[in-house]
């Protein structure tokens, strides 16, 4: 459904995005996780048309991002990170405006409205003003909005920014009953780590490249097993002394030395009986895609000081140039 092939964007000296190259097939979710200023929010612009590419090449429902702008925006929704509602229409009237926009008959439009309004719990209130909506109720408008037009490809980003995690859940559920119903293809940008668990597969982009590509379970799997933290006196003495002992490279960061060793629970009494510095904590657990983040790229997710709009700003004077 999605085939990118060493996709980049510049802007003027900045690289924000670095030959990046993936697929995704039909009906799939797919993640791309990482902080702000990842590349994520620029790699969506450019599969949903509104940013060129700057070198590589990108289909979206077999159309070039080129060439067949017009056929890739009427395969896709988008739900931006930002609100894009009309706060002076009312729920009902947001998504008949949309309705027009993409030609769809009344027979059709009419029906599709309630059904989806419906969906997400929003029909009894289709007649309010939406500038009388919480952040929650105008993102599941969006989302309504984005499948009016029945959609091959649903793109999401960041889409449950700023949302409490009751709400969170919620559109979650909505989009999974989408997904096992239509068969939509769901790509989404995220920096929370629990809902990249949605994913079936996450790219994990970091400062413009993609340093790893698979299965949640499959990126945990290659992190190289459970992870051990400790506390001692001197942590810089307990990290060496693990990396000599046990052939592993440790990480030492917030007071804690981590590492990570297969069959955590049978490594960990040895351990403690034999390590030589005094023990202050131990912690064993599975692993998280924390923990795969800061595998795979040295630290730990967090806001860059250059978001990807900053990027824009900077490096361009016109939008799609």
């Amino acid at each position: 459904m999605i085939a990118v092939r060493d996709l980049a964007r510049r802007f003027g000296k900045l690289e924000a995005v670095k030959g990046v190259t993936f697929t995704v097939d039909e009906g799939e979710v797919f993640g791309f996780l990482g902080p702000n200023g990842a590349g994520k929010t620029t790699t969506i612009n450019m599969l949903c048309t509104l940013l060129k590419p700057t070198g590589g090449s990108a289909t979206v429902n077999g159309f070039d991002v080129r060439t067949q702008r017009s056929d890739v925006r009427r395969s896709i929704g988008l739900v931006f990170q930002q609100s894009t509602v009309d706060e002076y229409l009312t729920a009902e009237q947001n998504l008949r405006f949309h309705g027009y926009a993409y030609g769809l008959p009344a027979a059709i439009r009419e029906p599709r409205i309630k059904d989806l309004l419906t969906m997400v719990e929003l029909w009894d209130r289709r007649s309010g003003n939406v500038r009388a909506f919480s952040g929650g109720m105008k993102r599941r408008l969006e989302i309504a909005r984005g499948l009016l037009h029945h959609p091959r490809v649903l793109f999401l980003d960041e889409p449950t920014l700023g949302l409490d995690p009751q709400t969170r859940r919620l559109i979650w559920d909505y989009l999974n009953e989408l997904r096992k119903r239509d068969g939509l293809t769901i790509f989404l940008t995220t920096h929370y780590m629990d809902e990249a668990e949605n994913c079936g597969r996450i790219a994990i982009i970091d400062r413009g490249s993609i340093v790893a590509l698979d299965t949640p379970d499959g990126l945990k799997d290659a992190v190289g097993g459970d992870v051990i933290t400790i506390a001692t006196a001197d942590n810089q003495a307990a990290a060496d002394e693990v990396r000599s002992k046990y052939k592993v490279e440790p990480v030492t960061q917030d007071g804690l030395v981590r590492f990570h060793v297969p069959a955590g629970e049978t490594f960990l009494p040895d351990f403690v009986l034999h390590f030589s510095q005094r023990l202050l904590s131990v912690g064993l657990r599975r692993p998280t895609l924390d923990d795969v983040f800061l595998s795979m790229t040295g630290h730990e997710i967090r806001d860059s000081e250059l978001d990807e709009h900053d990027m824009m700003l900077q490096g361009m004077r016109g939008w799609g140039r």
